[in-house]
């Protein structure tokens, strides 16, 4: 039987990554081995357009392991929540083929209303169940579309919700809430070198329209929706600052 000192211990050194499979959640993941001691993953279906970042979750995870032998073992169970209910009271461009555009409360549609707020309940509630008391989110305020479950004020009382409601200390850490673009491609050569910067180029998926047919040298995406171009400008902002 595991002492109380012990799962303090092991609650201390561990981390559950929300990792969607995307760039962001994946130098997230990056950034939390390199910290922690043991690592758990959740991913959400939530009948999102671009469900092709489900498929490319466990070819990351397995490109971690290969790559990066050191953080294999700290690589622990990786978890999937159906939340298609979300995605069923969801009129937005990303649950269904709808053009993406600027709505009238200036938030574009590709904003899922409660989407963070339920991915961290859940998440809370699997940590619950873990015996962990560290979430690690990509969400950021720097290069973000104004989705106001992405702000660190939303976070903070999220993580106090979590920890009222279950009677346990949550923390929501946010690697890259103050980083833009390409600051984020940096971290990914500062934390894995250039072998973690063409993992995420090659097995990420960050498009909303779910496009993996166009190959750029930043990665794959149909080049044109608002998440291709952030993506590219940024990276091609950070190749600019890298010495030849």
């Amino acid at each position: 039987m595991v002492s109380r000192e012990r799962e303090e211990k092991m609650a201390a050194t561990s981390a559950l990554v929300l990792f969607s499979g995307g760039q962001d959640s994946t130098i997230c993941l990056a950034h939390a081995l390199a910290r922690y001691d043991r690592i758990e993953t959740i991913g959400f279906d939530y009948g999102q357009r671009h469900s092709v970042e489900l498929g490319c979750r466990p070819k990351v995870i397995e490109a971690l392991r290969k790559k990066f032998p050191e953080w294999a073992d700290k690589l622990g169970e990786d978890h999937v929540c159906d939340l298609s209910v979300l995605g069923d009271i969801s009129e937005t461009a990303m649950t269904s083929e709808t053009e993406i555009v600027i709505s009238e409360n200036g938030l574009p549609n590709t904003f899922v209303p409660g989407r963070n707020l339920l991915f961290l309940t859940m998440a809370g509630a699997l940590a619950w169940r873990r015996g962990l008391k560290t979430l690690v989110g990509g969400m950021c305020e720097t290069d973000y579309s104004g989705y106001p479950d992405c702000r660190r004020e939303t976070l903070d009382a999220q993580e106090l919700t979590l920890s009222r409601g279950m009677d346990r200390p949550f923390t929501i850490e946010t690697p890259l809430m103050w980083l833009d673009k390409a600051e984020t491609w940096e971290l990914a050569e500062d934390l894995g070198g250039q072998k973690l910067v063409d993992l995420v180029i090659e097995e990420t998926h960050t498009c909303y329209l779910g496009d993996r047919t166009h190959r750029h040298e930043w990665g794959y995406g149909c080049g044109t929706c608002p998440a291709c171009e952030l993506r590219a400008n940024g990276y091609q902002k950070w190749r600019a600052k890298v010495p030849a």
